[in-house]
């Protein structure tokens, strides 16, 4: 059992955008493996929980702040770690290393577990396994709340979740959320502009063949700029950013 979990990546051509710089949404794609990862290290990973409780971890909240983002081929470490569980969030930190060996960036999430079968929430009490105590401070010294609106909303774009964008819990995943919002916006205005912290709740799980409305609310060069996520009439994510 490693209290603290660290990992190498190398970025590859197929995680990277025009810039050859690591998208946001591929981030997000390393922040979940090394979280699978080290939940299945620490013996509370789907394939214990599931059966043995009948629950699934999911993630409802995350924050991540960039400083840099690293170039294609760049060797980056990340290392993550848990707190002790709450009565219903399972808080997890992680930083990420740049080839100079300096912070690039950092994430705070929260997680909760749900039934398998009727989604709904459940207690972390549930979950018998200990976590390792872990003297160090959060990532970000932050406390993840409601996201609220900012402003009229304006829909941006339609997307329709298909095959590509679930996970192993078919609904769609918290990376694709992120390709989403970074959607909303031109590609001139992602060559201007780049993201240097994100805040998402994940609200209500989305299903394949359903279909988000998007809306922002404020200008692009107003911060924080919010983004909200639609099934019909029920909000399925809200989301800040700041950008500069």
């Amino acid at each position: 059992m490693e209290a603290i979990f660290k990992k190498k990546y190398t970025v590859q051509v197929s995680e990277i955008d025009f810039k050859q710089e690591l998208k946001l949404s591929s981030l997000f794609v390393y922040l979940q493996d090394m979280g699978t990862e080290h939940a299945n290290n620490l013996g509370v990973g789907r394939n214990v929980i599931q059966p043995k409780y009948g629950v699934i971890w999911v993630l409802t909240r995350i924050r991540v702040d960039v400083m840099r983002y690293p170039k294609f081929k760049e060797e980056i470490t990340i290392e993550t770690w848990p707190e002790q569980p709450e009565k219903i969030e399972f808080n997890r930190n992680f930083l990420v290393y740049g080839e100079d060996g300096n912070i690039i960036a950092k994430a705070f999430t929260q997680w909760v577990v749900i039934d398998s079968n009727s989604r709904r929430l459940r207690r972390s009490r549930i979950i018998e396994e200990k976590f390792p105590e872990v003297e160090r401070e959060r990532a970000i010294d932050c406390t993840l709340g409601q996201i609220k609106p900012q402003g009229d909303l304006e829909l941006s774009c339609k997307k329709t979740v298909g095959y590509s964008d679930i996970d192993i819990n078919e609904h769609l995943n918290n990376a694709r959320y992120i390709d989403y919002i970074m959607d909303c916006f031109s590609v001139d205005i992602h060559k201007k502009h780049s993201v240097k912290s994100i805040e998402v709740n994940y609200m209500h799980e989305v299903l394949p063949g359903e279909t988000i409305d998007l809306y922002t609310a404020k200008g692009i060069e107003e911060n924080p700029v919010y983004i909200e996520g639609k099934k019909e009439d029920k909000t399925s994510f809200k989301a800040q950013i700041t950008i500069e």
